[in-house]
């Protein structure tokens, strides 16, 4: 026979559990309301036909244009203080993340959207640490709502203001963002004939850079953390050939900067730190047998990032890279869709957890980014393998126009990666961007090319 000491103690027990139970549903219930409330997600695909275009070439970059400006939203840092930012995506990032927009803002200052470069750019210093450091992004709601509103085909609200974040989903400061932020403040700066800007912002965007080099610990190059740069789910830490080409161009755009204000002492030092790491990743990470830049002290395969960035910005010399060039085109990396990650694959082991789980192993591995295509545009357009970077413009232009938006990752078989649990963020204002700049990189080398063949024809007449 049961006590009544016990009885009553079974009771009250089953009676808390029973309470917070009804209120822990009660807040679920309040939670996924307000979630089912929000718009629906609907597709921004372009659905006209090609008909309507004067050509494909055309639709790719009104598709591009559109993937862009779908990323623009007026968002509160306080009650009363908005900013034009531009986010990552639509779906899954309606956030504004510091490389996403760093890359991104190469194509906004392409079409001219000056205001939206600035204003996102003001966002991000509004949050800037006393240190130096800029946030990673700037966002104003957690990963798992985030996912839900994915989950349930719902828009992110964006009326909230927005909460800076510095580390990344593993813990790691960002330095690859850190550098980029820089660079398209510089960019931007003398793009827009800004001055007033770059003074403004002067000693922000040089304490920017000091907090890196923070990060160098005794050595020229910087050393990073596991997940730290723009490929999160691979285990590349140490020396990481892309990030410090990245930081590399932040220098020497500090330097032409500083050397345009009359900072005399400030161009002279920031060219000097350059060349300082210019040299270390030659005499570390340049593979003669190899014939590329290895991704890292400790990796040693071809990355399309690091090696790409190195031809576009003038890291590489000339024989460097005819010979990069030539490994890829062998290794067909621009191929279905442009470019890459790497080559080989990274191995298992630093792949993230969650991405094995998740399905997306290949994230950051096998799979191909547009914008990783589109400096691949770039760095054969600046050396002049015209016929090559014409038909990585014709692969850019047919999965735009196949696919009527800009996906953020397509699979080893030409389609947009997605699993049971994600799917590929459409439209991705970083793809966007990149792909309006680099075909205006291309379009200008070919109008130069047709000038120079003009006046031959006009001198042998």
């Amino acid at each position: 026979m049961t006590s009544p000491k016990f009885g009553q103690t079974g009771f009250w027990s089953g009676a808390f559990l029973g309470f917070f139970a009804g209120i822990a549903a009660l807040v679920s219930l309040q939670y996924f309301s307000r979630i089912l409330r929000e718009p629906r997600l609907v597709s921004r695909a372009l659905f006209s036909g090609d008909e309507e275009f004067e050509s494909r070439e055309k639709l790719a970059m009104i598709i591009a244009a559109e993937g862009l400006r779908l990323g623009i939203r007026t968002r509160y840092l306080t009650r009363d203080l908005t900013k034009k930012v531009l986010h990552a995506g639509y779906r899954n990032f309606r956030e504004s993340w510091a490389r996403d927009f760093g890359f991104a803002s190469f194509g906004l200052t392409a079409v001219e959207q000056y205001d939206v470069v600035r204003d996102t750019l003001e966002a991000f210093f509004w949050h800037q640490r006393p240190d130096g450091q800029l946030p990673i992004k700037l966002h104003s709601m957690n990963v798992m709502t985030r996912f839900f509103h994915s989950l349930f085909e719902r828009e992110q609200p964006t009326q909230k203001i927005l909460e800076p974040k510095y580390k990344s989903a593993h813990g790691s400061p960002s330095l690859d963002g850190q550098a980029l932020l820089v660079i398209a403040a510089l960019h931007y700066g003398r793009d827009a004939e800004d001055t007033e800007f770059l003074r403004e912002y002067w000693q922000r965007i040089e304490r920017a850079v000091k907090w890196l080099s923070i990060h160098r610990k005794g050595d020229r190059l910087l050393q990073q953390e596991a997940y730290a740069d723009w490929a999160d789910s691979v285990a590349r830490t140490g020396c990481v050939l892309y990030t410090n080409v990245v930081y590399w161009k932040a220098l020497m755009e500090m330097s032409v900067a500083a050397a345009s204000l009359d900072y005399e002492s400030e161009a002279t030092q920031f060219a000097a730190e350059a060349a300082d790491v210019l040299q270390e990743i030659h005499k570390r990470l340049w593979r003669p047998d190899l014939g590329y830049f290895v991704t890292s002290d400790r990796l040693d395969n071809l990355s399309s990032d690091g090696n790409l960035l190195a031809i576009a910005w003038g890291l590489a010399t000339s024989d460097q890279t005819q010979s990069i060039l030539d490994v890829m085109e062998e290794a067909r990396m621009a191929e279905p869709v442009p470019t890459r990650v790497a080559v080989p694959s990274y191995p298992r082991q630093l792949i993230a957890v969650e991405n094995r789980l998740g399905g997306l192993p290949n994230y950051h591995t096998d799979s191909s980014w547009l914008w990783l295509g589109a400096w691949h545009l770039i760095a054969l357009t600046r050396v002049g393998r015209m016929e090559e970077a014409a038909r990585v413009m014709q692969r850019i232009v047919d999965v735009v126009v196949r696919d009527r938006q800009i996906h953020e990752v397509h699979g080893p078989d030409g389609q947009p990666l997605s699993s049971a649990w994600y799917k590929s963020e459409a439209p991705l204002t970083w793809n966007a961007g990149m792909i309006l700049y680099a075909a205006r990189v291309f379009e200008e080398r070919q109008r130069e090319d047709m000038n120079i063949v003009s006046i031959l024809k006009e001198e042998l007449a």
